[in-house]
């Protein structure tokens, strides 16, 4: 390729805002595990702002369990590469600098055991995917037959995944007298925080006791609540960051004007100060936290996967249907009544900020993207509200709405990208006429009691299957 790639030494575009802080001078503070578009535009961009607001040794250890493409690409741009941010108003490029190290897990597992065990680190963050954490979701603990998990209980010393890396990291600084890193996990798993705390206990009282013991007395793991569309790169998204860089960015990510981070404040030994960059901290975040699960993640779920009934590849082509729109509309306001109040937040006007986010004509999140791992996101997105609606007296419809459109796009597609994709495709399989929906709620631990035993609830999810949108 002819034009120069972005690097340290790169001269870029008049405008392009790069970071302030000399980064020559920047210390490595944070270990993050799963270097994929949304840390990158997110959880690196709240820790540029913070940096440049009150600069400190809170660099960033990016970590990629598997991949070692991200790492690489990394490595070869001196950890820089860009963001645009896309809207009607036009496209605006920053250089994001706050990564300074990038380690591959599956191709040097020692260096990252050493950064986790190194005492500067005081942070790990995480955003790894809610299928990577081996929750049961049957009993909300541990599934001891989920891959890594399975292999790290095997040979804990030697990890492969992200609960075997922190427990081991854990145990090495406990054996060194070092104080544990607080791990803040930024995933859309409801009380996030909670849930990593209680797997790790889990998983570290059956390796050691006293290991279980000391980290449960001494760690951290503060909830969090993000939130930014990140729509997956593609040629066209480094072409554009080319016209406005000046040089080429392998790893250029668009994105929306929209940024939200919500942290509890729970940390043992310092954290940057992310709320430079607008970052929310509360003493509990569960309200913010339903409000974006069943609100937006909720309404993503339903769209995404009416654009797929609809033949159509983007939200903002959904959403470009005053039909389908609509549904989305009525999803929400629905839904929105299972919440409780969230502190500062105008429920209305938050609902209409997401539909405007979604139509946004030049950010191209595609459907097929929203709708992997669909029944990791089914619970906590769609099937929660159902549960509380119905204990309320309410019908729950919209939920129920909601996973009859996800169960039709299955059988139209005739295939899914899901952990339980065995179990997703035969019960499509083995739909019958007169209960379409019968063989998906018999699917193991997906659907509460409470749902597979309301009559009323399944006809609705079974009058929706039937539903065809029109583009």
């Amino acid at each position: 390729m002819s034009m120069k790639r972005l690097s340290s030494g790169t001269e870029l575009s008049a405008g392009v805002r790069q970071p302030s802080y000399d980064r020559r001078e920047l210390k490595p503070g944070i270990v993050h595990i799963g270097l994929g578009a949304f840390h990158r535009a997110h959880q690196a961009v709240f820790t540029q702002r913070a940096l440049e607001a009150e600069f400190g040794p809170w660099g960033i250890v990016a970590v990629n369990l598997r991949s070692p493409e991200p790492v690489e690409a990394l490595a070869a741009q001196d950890g820089l590469y860009s963001i645009t941010t896309r809207s009607e108003e036009g496209d605006r490029s920053e250089v994001i600098g706050a990564t300074i190290d990038w380690i591959c897990a599956a191709n040097d597992r020692a260096r990252v055991l050493a950064a986790l065990a190194d005492p500067a680190i005081r942070i790990v963050t995480l955003t790894v995917s809610e299928k990577a954490y081996g929750l049961d979701p049957a009993t909300g603990g541990l599934d001891r037959n989920h891959p890594s998990v399975a292999a790290d209980l095997t040979a804990p010393q030697a990890p492969i995944g992200v609960l075997g890396f922190l427990i081991e990291g854990l145990a090495l600084r406990r054996a060194a007298g070092i104080q544990p890193f607080a791990v803040l996990c930024c995933d859309n798993l409801p009380s996030n925080g909670k849930v990593v705390r209680r797997l790790v206990l889990e998983m570290a009282a059956i390796r050691d006791p006293s290991l279980a013991v000391w980290i449960a007395a001494e760690g951290a793991f503060p909830c969090s609540m993000v939130d930014r569309i990140v729509p997956a790169a593609t040629d066209a998204t480094r072409t554009r960051a080319e016209t406005l860089l000046g040089c080429h960015d392998a790893l250029a990510l668009d994105t929306e004007p929209f940024l939200q981070w919500v942290i509890e404040d729970h940390f043992v030994s310092g954290r940057p100060r992310w709320e430079a960059g607008g970052a929310i901290f509360a003493e509990n975040v569960e309200p913010y936290e339903k409000m974006k699960l069943r609100l937006l993640n909720g309404a993503h779920t339903l769209l995404a996967h009416l654009g797929i009934l609809a033949d159509l590849d983007y939200i903002r082509e959904v959403m470009a249907v005053p039909e389908l729109a609509a549904k989305a509309r009525a999803h929400m306001e629905e839904v929105v009544t299972t919440l409780d109040p969230v502190p500062g937040i105008d429920l209305p006007a938050y609902i209409d900020d997401l539909l405007a986010r979604f139509a946004n004509p030049t950010i191209d999140h595609r459907n097929i993207q929203i709708s992997l791992d669909t029944t990791q996101k089914l619970p906590q997105r769609l099937l929660a509200p159902a549960v509380d609606a119905l204990a309320r007296g309410q019908s729950g419809a919209a939920s129920a709405y909601a996973v009859g459109i996800w169960i039709a796009a299955v059988k139209k597609r005739g295939t899914c990208d899901d952990p339980r994709r065995d179990a997703v495709l035969a019960a499509a399989a083995g739909m019958q006429a007169a209960d379409p929906s019968a063989s998906f709620f018999a699917i193991p631990g997906l659907f509460a009691p409470e749902l597979v035993s309301d009559r009323a609830w399944r006809d609705r999810v079974n009058a929706a299957i039937g539903f065809r949108p029109k583009a």
